[in-house]
């Protein structure tokens, strides 16, 4: 089994653990995001913990966890795209360096211009490749649950209606689709893709904080403690905390507007609401919402985010080692047995 598979394969893995974890805190998130109000309405939305609440007080548990089979699916689609891709690009990318120091031109490893290509190459075909999934996803998070009117009973006014919440229609993966298709056809599943492929210089921004804050720490702890400048792993992660923080503040307004462009178009009434493309969305918010609305529902995401990563990456890195003590310790224990019987 090829490295590249390895890779895929465990990341796909932990992306499906850290899916199962998150998904409540994404679901609310979908929501935030895709709430539509004009500037004087922004000061009656709720808090993260409230919005969970009220979705299970009025919708169910169930609500929730709307969409969590195409987003797991999305999930390992994506790990498993991203990290193969990945693997295939960087492995090109340090046999061309490798080559290079043969010439005689460097030191035959890839610099930080090439690693950041090389990631965003596998992030755009990853994009590419899997946005028709999300759209799907967003469009059953965002599903809410309809309101009818009852009957007025004999006890009440004739002329009063009670609005009571009842069970939507069902609604899954193949309706959703059937939406999609149904609003804008085929090209509908890659509504928001633009956004998102610049999306893909989240981790070039996160890796430029990263080395930018880095340096300065070793420069400062050099002068202080006279040439020593070693860095601990608490301050590593809390370098690495801040770059990421700093990367989704920058590029959090895209995943916004990439939100409102897959949940599903209001096409008829309150002309605020309906987006046709990328730059339509963008500026109705500014001009509706103000700054504030490309940062609804900023603080779930970061919360999401950082709890899914740090889940992601551990689970994927024991999935590699697994597999790999399989495929070769696993021989190297057969040999050594077969020499001293």
């Amino acid at each position: 089994m090829s490295e590249a598979l390895i890779n895929g394969l465990a990341g796909a893995g932990g992306g499906i653990i850290a899916q199962l974890i998150t998904y409540p805190l994404q679901t609310v998130n979908t929501r935030q995001q895709t709430e539509r109000g004009v500037q004087e309405e922004q000061k009656k939305t709720i808090g993260t913990i409230q919005q969970m609440c009220q979705v299970v007080r009025h919708e169910g548990w169930e609500r929730l966890y709307g969409g969590l089979a195409p987003s797991l699916a999305g999930t390992a689609a994506s790990q498993g795209v991203y990290y193969y891709f990945y693997k295939i690009f960087r492995d090109r990318a340090e046999a061309k360096a490798l080559e290079r120091q043969r010439k005689g031109f460097g030191d035959g490893s890839i610099g930080m211009l090439s690693s950041l290509v090389v990631a965003a190459l596998a992030g755009s075909v990853n994009v590419l490749m899997t946005t028709p999934i999300w759209v799907v996803v967003t469009r059953m998070q965002t599903h809410t649950k309809a309101a009818k009117k009852s009957e007025p009973s004999s006890s009440s006014d004739a002329s009063a209606k009670l609005i009571v919440p009842t069970d939507p229609p069902p609604f899954g993966t193949f309706n959703a689709i059937q939406e999609v298709i149904d609003e804008a056809g085929i090209p509908g599943f890659w509504r928001g893709v633009l956004p998102t492929l610049i999306m893909v210089s989240n981790p070039a921004i996160q890796f430029m904080l990263y080395e930018t804050l880095l340096k300065k720490l070793k420069q400062r702890r050099s002068l202080l403690k006279k040439g020593e400048a070693g860095v601990t792993a608490l301050e590593t992660f809390l370098l690495g905390a801040l770059a990421k923080l700093g990367a989704t503040v920058v590029t959090y307004p895209l995943l916004v507007v990439k939100s409102r462009l897959q949940a599903k178009q209001v096409t008829t009434g309150d002309k605020r609401h309906h987006y046709k493309g990328t730059l339509d969305a963008i500026l109705k918010m500014i001009r509706y919402e103000g700054l504030y609305g490309f940062y609804k529902g900023m603080s779930t995401k970061i919360c999401q985010s950082v709890l899914a990563a740090a889940v992601l990456f551990m689970v994927k890195e024991e999935l590699v080692k697994g597999a790999r003590f399989v495929l070769t310790g696993g021989a190297a224990s057969k040999a050594l047995k077969s020499k001293h019987p």
